[in-house]
C-alpha cells in the first residue's frame, strides 16, 4: 500500500540560499510515515492499545537528494512499506514538486515492545498489522 503527504514549503523551511534545510526531508519523512499508517485505520496511540507495544522508533534513516526545492513549492512525499523482518520494517519514501524528483529516502523501524525482564525490547510484529498494509 502507498500513501501520499503533501506539504507546502514555507520560508522558514529554507536556508539562505531559499533551498530546503535538509533536515526538514526527515521530519516531513516522518510525517508521512504518520499519514502511511492514518491511511491503513492506525497511529502510533492505536498501536500502542491493540497491540501493546511501546513505539515503532526509528534505528536508521537515509536520504539521497537529486534536486532543490524551494518556498512556495508543493512537496509529494509517496511512502510505501517496502520490506518487512520478524521485528522491523523499512518505509521507502520518494520526493516530487510536481513531477520533478527531489529525493529519496528511508527509514528502517523497530516493533519495540518490552522483553521478558520488562525492558524496552524488538518483538515480533504481528500479522494482524502486516495485513492492514496489503491492498
Amino acid at each position: 500500500m502507498e500513501s501520499q503527504f503533501e506539504v507546502r514549503i514555507v520560508w522558514g523551511d529554507c536556508d539562505e540560499q531559499g533551498i530546503v534545510f535538509y533536515p526538514k526531508y526527515f521530519y516531513w519523512m516522518d510525517s508521512a510515515f504518520q499519514t502511511l499508517l492514518r491511511d491503513a485505520s492506525q497511529s502510533v496511540r492505536a498501536m500502542r492499545e491493540e497491540f501493546g507495544i511501546m513505539g515503532i522508533p526509528i534505528v536508521e534513516a537515509n536520504a539521497r537528494f537529486v534536486a532543490s526545492a524551494t518556498h512556495e513549492e508543493i512537496l509529494r512525499i509517496e511512502a510505501e512499506i517496502r520490506r518487512w523482518g520478524e521485528t522491523s520494517l523499512r518505509v521507502e519514501y520518494k520526493g516530487f514538486c510536481e513531477d520533478r524528483p527531489i529525493f529519496e529516502g528511508f527509514e528502517a523501524r523497530v516493533w519495540l515492545g518490552r522483553g521478558s525482564n520488562g525492558r524496552p525490547a524488538a518483538t515480533a510484529i504481528p500479522e494482524a498489522f502486516k495485513k492492514r498494509f496489503v491492498k
